[in-house]
């Protein structure tokens, strides 16, 4: 049974400085159990070291790190408790199982190590294994494994200690397209009956938002978003944020339904005046070869710099003073010949911009 805070939820508290080469990391952070954080970000923004941080494999070096009001950091001169010693179960991005261990004896690690019998922490760890669906691979040795096997061993593993935290450093990156889906299927039901503090570093957008409920955007080592991927549609904080979800995001200044940026201006609806954010969906994007006639309010032109295809449809990148996506289908990026490059007609209406005070 995971201990609970006074409100009856566990709760991490992280509120610390830490600098590795040319990585300042600065984090005020505040996650709650019951619900999964994927952590995102782009690469050397601090992801790893925060997750190392927290499982006490990296000392801070200043502030302080707590679970439920205890001080599992409290930097250079404060109390520190071992990794050993925290309640916290870290899954890394290579399962790191013991060799020459079994999958079971991998799984009876933690409880062993806690003090359990060796029956009690096999009985333990086999029932971890059944709930990950990795009961028959048992008797098996690591190097009898697939990669997304030996990552549901190491999940096992990491659960069958009980952990208050539970910390995984992109479990889905080392397993192959084959595995990747079920496994994912796996760890999303498993954290969803976990009850304490589930942080997960995601690299691939669709592994994060198929994981959490709540993603915590991490960029140059400090925490630049939290929310749901809808709060972040709405009125993402940063380019990268935009990107992330997929996105245009711009930053200007509105005056009477109009947005000045930098390298153009757009017309919007029910704006209030003054800094705002302005989002636009690819898809609300309308591209033509010749000046379209009609409604929308924004039309301009501007040269195609690159396609980017997936299944069922192109996004298409446009240069100019004001760089935008667009997402169309397959057949009208070969009905407008996009493959060509060349200038197009950009047309976006306004009632599908999205504006939100900066």
């Amino acid at each position: 049974m995971v201990p609970r805070d006074l409100d009856g939820v566990v709760r991490l508290q992280a509120d610390f400085g830490l600098r590795r080469g040319a990585l300042e990391l600065d984090v005020e952070l505040e996650l709650d159990g019951g619900r999964t954080f994927a952590l995102v970000g782009p690469n050397g923004a601090g992801k790893t070291s925060l997750l190392r941080a927290v499982a006490g494999l990296t000392p801070i070096d200043r502030g302080s790190l707590r679970l439920d009001g205890r001080v599992l950091d409290g930097g250079p001169g404060g109390e520190f408790v071992d990794a050993r010693e925290r309640d916290v179960g870290l899954v890394f991005q290579e399962p790191r199982l013991f060799p020459h261990l079994t999958a079971l004896d991998n799984a009876a690690f933690g409880p062993r190590s806690r003090g359990r019998t060796r029956s009690e922490a096999r009985r333990i760890a086999g029932e971890w294994l059944e709930r990950v669906g990795a009961a028959p691979l048992a008797r098996r040795k690591p190097s009898e494994l697939s990669g997304g096997e030996a990552q549901r061993v190491a999940l096992a593993r990491a659960l069958a200690s009980e952990p208050q935290v539970l910390l995984l450093d992109e479990p889905l990156a080392s397993v192959d397209a084959s595995a990747k889906l079920e496994l994912r299927a796996v760890l999303r039901e498993t954290l969803a009956d976990f009850d304490g503090v589930r942080l997960v570093v995601a690299h691939d957008i669709a592994d994060a938002l198929a994981l959490a409920e709540r993603l915590v955007v991490l960029e140059g080592g400090r925490v630049a978003q939290i929310g749901s991927v809808t709060e972040l549609v709405r009125r993402p904080a940063s380019s990268y944020v935009a990107d992330l979800v997929g996105l245009n995001c711009y930053r200007g200044h509105c005056r009477e339904g109009q947005v000045e940026l930098e390298g153009g201006s757009l017309v919007v609806a029910h704006a209030s005046d003054g800094p705002v954010v302005v989002t636009v969906h690819p898809r609300a994007v309308a591209v033509y070869r010749e000046r379209p006639q009609g409604s929308p309010r924004n039309v301009w032109s501007a040269p195609v710099q690159g396609l980017e295809p997936s299944l069922d449809r192109v996004r298409v990148q446009m240069g100019g003073g004001l760089p935008i996506v667009a997402e169309l289908t397959h057949a009208a990026v070969e009905e407008l010949r996009l493959g060509d490059g060349g200038e197009v007609w950009i047309a976006i209406k306004a009632t599908e911009i999205g504006v939100a005070p900066a």
